[in-house]
């Protein structure tokens, strides 16, 4: 996970994960609207994830 995909997953969590799929995009976008924090925590995981 580089420097970069941390900032924009704080700035615009959806946007941090447009290469993950179509449904993690959903899943973020969704929580963002929901609250900011738990979309920034989503697209960290899902980020996080993609990397093991």
């Amino acid at each position: 996970m580089s420097v970069w995909r941390v900032i924009l997953s704080v700035l615009f969590p959806p946007l941090a994960v447009y290469d993950k799929g179509c449904g993690s995009i959903l899943i973020v976008l969704i929580l963002t609207l929901l609250g900011w924090i738990p979309g920034v925590i989503a697209a960290l995981i899902i980020l996080n994830k993609g990397k093991q």
